[in-house]
């Protein structure tokens, strides 16, 4: 392995930059190979082009407990065309290299504990990814993670919900580094008439606990919803919507040109604060 570290300090500049511009920073989620592995890199290239900060790779699993029915139907896709961990990496560097934003990996634990903690975080960084987003693997838990992921140079997103306790919050975000990924509704992903509340008040408790920047995901899926959260929040993370985009175009060209095209609707309503 070359001597790559991860890009976690390119991920800090890029949400401190934004906020800087008195804007939330876009996070754009896509799975890799979906619908190809090559198609897939080609959708982080176009959400890029329209104006995202930052790009989320999902590593598709066969059985993804935060993922509503779109991002599933993707992750089905993806699986059928025989992705592999090799295929995320791949995503993530060609990304990388031809956008320079920071491109992190959203995945279930248990992929990463297969394949290797430390080896899984050493490819990572030499790919040039800024961190992993770690949905379900629990603080406590998390140890060994975070200590290859620092030694890599990779940041550490967990997740907090409208559920976690103030208590529970501060143990979380002490534990975590690049930003704080909040869940702004129970349940899965998928996109919602209104964000609202709930996201506002988990924002609010998650502050007091952290000067980590707070990011809300789930639900988001235009420029008023992205406008909306953007007033309370350091970042809006899209999933869904893009997902949905491709899944919906006549073939991936139309695809790709309709994900750049609501990136930019989407970088527009998180500068409209």
């Amino acid at each position: 392995m070359s001597g790559h570290s991860g890009n976690t300090e390119l991920l800090s500049t890029t949400l401190a930059k934004a906020r800087s511009e008195d804007r939330a920073a876009l996070i754009a989620y896509l799975p890799a190979g979906f619908p190809t592995v090559d198609g897939g890199i080609a959708a982080v290239k176009a959400v890029v082009a329209g104006g995202a900060d930052v790009v989320e790779i999902g590593l598709p699993h066969s059985d993804p407990v935060l993922d509503g029915p779109v991002i599933q139907t993707a992750d089905d896709i993806a699986l059928r065309g025989g992705v592999r961990i090799a295929d995320v990496m791949r995503t993530v560097r060609e990304a990388y290299e031809a956008t320079g934003v920071p491109v992190l990996v959203m995945t279930y634990w248990n992929p990463i504990d297969r394949y290797g903690i430390e080896r899984f975080s050493a490819e990572l960084a030499e790919a040039g990814g800024a961190g992993c987003i770690l949905p379900d693997l629990p603080v406590q838990e998390s140890a060994v993670w975070r200590e290859h992921a620092g030694k890599h140079g990779l940041a550490t997103v967990f997740v907090v919900a409208p559920s976690s306790q103030d208590k529970r919050l501060a143990t979380i975000t002490a534990a975590g580094s690049g930003f704080v990924y909040a869940a702004s509704l129970m349940g899965v992903t998928g996109t919602r008439a209104s964000v609202g509340e709930q996201a506002q008040d988990l924002v609010r408790r998650t502050r007091a606990t952290t000067d980590l920047p707070v990011c809300v995901g789930l639900g988001v899926s235009n420029a008023e919803q992205a406008r909306e959260v953007a007033g309370f929040a350091d970042g809006v993370i899209v999933g869904s919507a893009f997902v949905k985009r491709m899944l919906d175009a006549p073939d991936e060209a139309a695809g790709l040109e309709a994900v750049r095209a609501l990136a930019g609707e989407l970088a527009e309503g998180v500068r409209k604060r």
